[in-house]
């Protein structure tokens, strides 16, 4: 009788507590302090990308070695060894088969994850520091940007440049792919953004307004588009067709602004101020509600695309040095963020 007294008040308590809202809520949100923190490389992160399948994590960076990590315990499990400088950029396949990479060597690189990481391909062709590389959504080619001023697409499957895109005035920093398989969105130190024709090699739209570099820049996913016209108050109803991907984007300056663009118009949209350095890196939330960006003001910062687009959460000495780039991982429930700074640290936030 006893413990069934104590089982009924502890019930009661229970049924008292505050609850959480379900796990699926749209307002996960990264929740200091960091769950884990990765060390090993010797100088400043570059780049930061989720495998898309399994819980595994490859950083780039500066010391010339990208590190592969298990994300969910913290561990290191191999250092991938081939190009001769800074590695600027990496990114999986949609499959998670192929990693790429590229580096201030010259050359783009691809792994192979099913043959122990082996370099499979070196893809030689840029005159300059390859900046940003990119698979297409079917995983089929590659996108690539350089000091160069250029943008090129390579074949996968045969190693070979097969579009050089020619237009930017200046040091293209980064060149990302739209999940239509055609649209390509790229952003340089000559202060634009443009959109591109992967086909064609045409400038479809030139974005200009930023007043300094524009490091960073993001698609907005298909959910995030009601948030989007609620934030710039649109009043038209929602079209019963489907959403064009590519839409809108967002992009992120050394300006310390994060801009949302009308990639159709070449509108802006809204312009998002808060940072007090250079913004270095950009991405829209799995559920499209939130926007995350860092800063090399050390912050990590969340905007309500449905609130005014305000910051509702910012992280402060997210590192303890510059934030260089940030990504997430929305494909095992929970999403889960990593940041990469100039401590040579990656951080691995758990959202809640």
């Amino acid at each position: 009788m006893e413990q069934e007294g104590k089982l009924a008040a502890l019930e009661e308590e229970l049924a008292s507590a505050p609850t959480r809202k379900p796990t699926d809520s749209v307002d996960w949100l990264p929740r200091p302090p960091h769950k884990h923190n990765l060390t090993g490389h010797r100088s400043p992160i570059t780049r930061v990308a989720f495998h898309p399948v399994f819980s595994i994590i490859a950083s780039a960076s500066e010391d010339a070695t990208i590190k592969v990590w298990d994300y969910e315990s913290g561990t290191f499990e191999r250092t991938l060894k081939g190009h001769t400088k800074a590695v600027q950029d990496l990114a999986w396949d949609p499959k998670g088969v192929l990693l790429a990479s590229c580096s201030a060597d010259l050359s783009v690189k691809l792994w192979d994850t099913q043959a122990d990481y082996q370099c499979i391909k070196t893809l030689h062709g840029h005159d300059h520091s390859v900046s940003s590389v990119q698979f297409g959504p079917e995983g089929d080619f590659i996108v690539s940007a350089s000091r160069d001023k250029t943008i090129k697409v390579w074949a996968v499957d045969t190693g070979y440049c097969v579009k050089t895109i020619y237009g930017h005035l200046d040091w293209v920093r980064r060149a990302i792919t739209c999940d239509d398989g055609r649209t390509v969105a790229s952003c340089a130190s000559d202060q634009t953004i443009r959109i591109w024709d992967s086909g064609t090699g045409d400038c479809r739209m030139e974005m200009r307004g930023h007043e300094h570099v524009v490091e960073c820049i993001a698609f907005a996913p298909v959910s995030a588009y009601p948030y989007i016209r609620e934030l710039i108050g649109s009043t038209a109803p929602p079209s019963k067709e489907t959403p064009i991907p590519g839409t809108f984007l967002i992009s992120g300056s050394r300006d310390k602004t994060l801009r949302l663009w009308d990639t159709s118009t070449g509108q802006q949209l809204h312009m998002f101020s808060g940072h007090d350095n250079w913004v270095r890196d950009v991405l829209v939330h799995p559920n499209g509600r939130y926007m995350f960006s860092v800063s090399d003001d050390k912050t990590l910062r969340c905007w309500d695309l449905q609130q005014s687009g305000r910051c509702v959460k910012t992280i402060a000495d997210a590192h303890p040095h510059f934030v260089t780039c940030l990504a997430v991982a929305g494909n095992r429930g929970a999403p889960v963020l990593a940041t990469g700074g100039v401590d040579c640290g990656v951080r691995i936030w758990a959202c809640v």
